[in-house]
């Protein structure tokens, strides 16, 4: 059996003391590739050298809705720059963040737009982070004339808006609640997404699953995931792992 995390920060000042350890651990789990994902131009470099240390590690560059306030004229350039990486597989973590709003809501769509707009001409996949905001989110995805490809990143929305998503050809990436006791909506959109659409993610060190939860959460965990994905889909694990590993390599372009 072979797993793709597909979304982890490993650059995160929380592995400064462990973060090779961490790569160990993640390997030894069976999980043989992660996307570690920047939230802002230093973290997007971070993540980019690390990727090109350590085989089956890849990156993606983008500035977090939490930054969009703080980037700098010349944010799209660097980016640019980063994403013709051979190591850079996808633009990210974008989109609207309702619940925390550390920018300006005007600011998080403009800075979205913007970073939307390079990756369709880039040709480059995005990974999305939408929390307490699937509504402008969807409407704004319906107003564009051309959306590249992508991944609703940790989702945590209804069934329904799952639908939505999936329609509009976007991937849908399921993090640690999804274990979580108290998750009904959360799994019974898992078991909606068709095959061919799902995607597993830590987030780590953010959101670590049962029976991990309340510590820190990293690349292996993703394993927690993905056996409750299979057990809600009722097929076996090792299956659940081959599907969501040829849907990562699909998005990200990965051969």
């Amino acid at each position: 059996m072979r797993v793709f995390d597909t979304h982890c920060h490993l650059d995160d000042g929380q592995f400064s003391e462990d973060r090779e350890e961490a790569y160990r651990r993640m390997l030894e789990a069976q999980v043989e590739r992660c996307v570690c994902v920047g939230s802002d131009i230093a973290s997007s470099r971070r993540c980019l050298d690390f990727a090109k240390e350590h085989e089956g590690v890849f990156a993606a560059a983008g500035v977090h809705p939490h930054e969009a306030k703080d980037a700098s004229p010349d944010y799209l350039d660097i980016l640019a720059e980063l994403l013709r990486r051979p190591q850079e597989v996808a633009l990210g973590e974008i989109g609207l963040d309702y619940y925390y709003d550390l920018s300006p809501r005007d600011v998080q769509k403009r800075v979205m737009a913007e970073q939307v707009r390079l990756a369709v001409r880039l040709n480059k996949p995005v990974i999305f982070h939408i929390r307490d905001a699937h509504g402008d989110m969807v409407d704004f995805f319906r107003a564009q004339k051309e959306l590249p490809a992508g991944i609703i990143h940790c989702f945590s929305g209804s069934p329904e808006t799952a639908r939505e998503y999936v329609k509009m050809g976007f991937y849908i990436s399921f993090a640690g609640p999804l274990t979580f006791k108290k998750a009904p909506h959360l799994q019974q959109a898992a078991k909606e997404v068709p095959l061919d659409r799902l995607l597993v993610e830590t987030d780590s060190p953010y959101l670590a699953p049962e029976p991990k939860r309340g510590r820190r959460n990293e690349p292996a965990n993703v394993v927690y995931t993905l056996k409750k994905l299979a057990e809600l889909r009722e097929m076996p694990e090792e299956e659940m792992a081959q599907i969501t590993w040829n849907n990562a390599c699909a998005i990200y372009g990965i051969q």
